[in-house]
């Protein structure tokens, strides 16, 4: 094998270790949303592991169970969707932005 080939070799599997170690690090960082002026708060973690949601018992109401489903469902989507743009970014720091996020 040609040593510029084995170079890239070399490479390609420090770049592997260190996304790796990324991955494992993106599960101790943590991301938070909200929704309905804060009275739902929704906790992700880098892995978009939903870690935590926390309801305030004011916005709990049994005659408008829609409106509560409505502000879990908006504060986990925002949670989810900062997880990724956290993953992203760290992933960008390893890869130099060379990789898009979707590969990683």
């Amino acid at each position: 094998m040609a040593k510029g080939l084995q170079n890239l070799m070399k490479q390609a599997q420090e770049l592997q270790k260190k996304l790796e170690r990324v991955q494992e690090e993106l599960g101790d960082m943590e991301v938070e949303a909200t929704a309905g002026g804060g009275m739902v708060k929704v906790v992700a973690n880098g892995k978009q592991d939903i870690l935590s949601i926390q309801i305030d018992p004011e916005v709990i109401n049994p005659e408008d169970k829609e409106m509560l489903e409505d502000l879990v469902l908006a504060a986990v989507n925002e949670a989810l969707r900062k997880s990724r743009e956290l993953a992203a970014e760290e992933m960008g720091k390893v890869t130099g932005g060379i990789m898009p996020p979707q590969f990683m």
